[in-house]
């Protein structure tokens, strides 16, 4: 059991930095970082839609997504990148477990906004009414409420049993728009709010479920903020005619400024 060789890269992280000091200790926390198995598992907010630099499959893994980023960064023994863009739960528990095994040591995950409906709910408020957009959300939210824990559970429960020893790191969801910020088009206020109430609706849940099993949860609503979608410097792509999947999605400076630090913190 490998106890050990994440709580290791931990502490040579530690030491490394007091050790720089004194210019020594740099091979020690290379070492460690090199015992570290890596699965990346979840949606496209891990696969990286949005950043670019995709891999050429259909689930548009990005180079420039946060996992990919810190695996390029620490070196890990082995780097597994199984997210997928349009994921929903069944998918992760279908076809992106198969790496996790008990010499897994670190495991990524961020997963549950498409079985929401996130795509419709952002369709459906771009193209009809306020009404229509307001129903849709408050028909996602009460999903969240009913269904989406039971579909965490499934998830987490396997992630576990596939995986006893690995630490797991749960990414939540970016809120979308800065309200009161520099869009003088598209949604109305009102919308905009909802659909950052919903986002929190389903972070808290999400969290919950992370908790409960044992897993940190890691909000990427603190580092998104001053970043939002009409903040005047988004990390979000807004309604993106020309490629219509990015929409809505992290850029690559939403990857590696929002998602990137947080997943590190959680380390």
């Amino acid at each position: 059991m490998k106890m050990s060789r994440l709580v290791a890269f931990s502490s040579s992280l530690l030491l490394g930095a007091a050790l720089a000091l004194t210019g020594a200790g740099v091979a020690n926390a290379d070492s460690s970082a090199a015992a570290v198995d890596y699965v990346a598992l979840g949606d496209s907010y891990s696969s990286g839609v949005g950043a670019g630099g995709y891999d050429g499959s259909s689930c548009k893994r990005s180079s420039r997504a946060y996992p990919a980023l810190w695996a390029a960064a620490n070196s890990p023994s082995s780097f597994h990148f199984a997210a997928c863009s349009g994921a929903r739960t069944n998918d992760v528990t279908g076809s992106q477990l198969g790496r996790l095994n008990a010499s897994t040591d670190l495991v990524s995950i961020s997963i549950g906004g498409n079985d929401a409906g996130f795509a419709d709910v952002m369709t459906t408020c771009v193209l009809q009414s306020e009404a229509t957009c307001l129903n849709r959300i408050a028909t996602a939210r009460a999903y969240v409420d009913s269904t989406l824990p039971g579909r965490l559970d499934s998830v987490y429960s396997a992630i576990r049993s596939k995986a006893p020893s690995a630490q797991v790191v749960v990414l939540g969801y970016p809120r979308f728009y800065r309200l009161g910020g520099s869009c003088i088009a598209g949604l109305s206020e009102k919308e905009r709010a909802a659909i950052n109430g919903a986002s929190d609706h389903l972070n808290t849940a999400t969290a919950k479920r992370a908790a409960d099993h044992g897993f940190t949860f890691g909000d990427v609503r603190t580092t998104f903020t001053g970043h939002e979608i009409c903040s005047g410097s988004s990390w979000l792509h807004s309604v993106n005619w020309l490629n219509i999947g990015e929409s809505y999605h992290p850029t690559a400076a939403g990857q590696s400024g929002g998602y990137l630090p947080v997943f590190k913190s959680a380390l």
